[in-house]
């Protein structure tokens, strides 16, 4: 016996993308393996680490705990997503590699997805600030004062992405 597929549509990084996917499809695993997009990682799949995490509609959701039928109709931005047209990196992602920000480079999706929305709402944002954003993301290499420098560095820059 198949199991029943629907169609969803969901626009990612600015590009309408259909698939079809069971009604249990978690949407991490819908850019993983049906859209190929693998920059999203999957971490605990409880909604815990926060490696999953993608902007949905411009708001940071955990996408190991929403199905992709979900997403349907929706905009999902993914960490591919915040790079510049021309596949460089973003200043978000620039500052990253400017400061050490990663290690292993697990968490490093779902850090720059946070600070990408926490930018976007706070242009200049405090210590603190910057701390709360990414306090849902774990990370086990780098003592997370390096992301918080990264995210300082680039708040100093102008014009990130949308």
């Amino acid at each position: 016996m198949s199991e029943k597929l629907y169609q969803v549509v969901i626009e990612v990084n600015g590009v309408r993308r259909s698939a079809n996917v069971p009604a249990r499809q978690s949407l991490v695993d819908c850019l993983r393996e049906e859209l190929r997009l693998t920059g999203t990682h999957v971490g605990c799949e409880h909604g815990i680490c926060g490696a999953c995490s993608v902007l949905l509609d411009g708001e940071p959701v955990r996408s190991c705990l929403m199905f992709a039928v979900q997403a349907d109709g929706h905009q999902v931005t993914t960490v591919e997503g915040l790079a510049n047209a021309d596949g460089s990196l973003g200043e978000l992602q620039d500052s990253f590699c400017e400061t050490h920000a990663l290690q292993c480079g697990y968490c490093t999706p779902g850090m720059l997805i946070a600070a990408h929305a926490l930018l976007k709402s706070v242009p200049q944002p405090t210590e603190a600030q910057i701390r709360d954003a990414i306090g849902g993301n774990l990370c086990r290499c780098t003592g997370y004062q390096q992301i918080v420098d990264a995210v300082k560095h680039a708040a100093a820059k102008v014009n990130l992405k949308p």
